[in-house]
């Protein structure tokens, strides 16, 4: 069966990240993405966490303990545009996920903006290293949602395809508006002779 989003997500940063590696996981939520994460570098990695919200940074700080990968893991309670002040630029990621929207079960009326997101992938590229991958799975069932989208595609479509590699993946007939994925890809550089 095809997948949803969220785990073609996952299938997607498996295919690239080792353990040993430096991701992001740009809007924490309830923590899923980063042990996922934390789970593929190990020890020897490190994830970031980034999140606006006391809730999501409670959470994810919950599940990382259950599952004892809390020493690889740097939480930050701040926005996903802040990545170029936290992360110095010869750091190589090799891949970031984003969740675009909002926190489910909490309040709605906070949202990921487009400015800010687009500042994040903005910074993501910098430090992607080769075949690195940057997820972003965009909720769009509400207006700001809409927006955002919009956007992130009017970003991601003008990247220079020397470069990166950008896809697009989505249900086009189910109800309620399932998210969409967006997956970017550096591509290796081209070796001259």
């Amino acid at each position: 069966m095809l997948k949803t989003s969220l785990r073609y997500s996952h299938d997607l940063l498996k295919e690239v990240i080792q353990e040993g590696d430096t991701v992001v996981d740009a809007t924490m939520g309830n923590g899923n993405d980063t042990l996922f994460l934390a789970q593929l570098v190990g020890k020897s990695g490190k994830v970031y966490g980034f999140d606006v919200q006391e809730q999501a940074l409670v959470s994810t700080t919950n599940r990382l303990t259950e599952h004892h990968c809390t020493e690889q893991v740097v939480l930050l309670l701040q926005g996903h545009e802040t990545i170029k002040e936290v992360i110095p630029e010869t750091t190589l990621i090799s891949g970031a996920v984003f969740n675009l929207g909002y926190l489910p079960k909490s309040d709605k009326t906070i949202v990921t903006h487009e400015d800010t997101t687009i500042q994040a992938i903005e910074a993501l590229l910098l430090r992607l290293k080769e075949t690195g991958r940057i997820i972003l799975v965009i909720y769009d069932g509400h207006e700001e949602g809409k927006q955002e989208k919009r956007e992130v595609l009017s970003f991601v479509e003008n990247l220079p395809q020397e470069q990166f590699s950008v896809m697009n993946y989505q249900f086009i007939n189910q109800r309620n508006n399932p998210p969409s994925l967006i997956c970017i890809e550096k591509k290796p550089l081209s070796k001259k002779s």
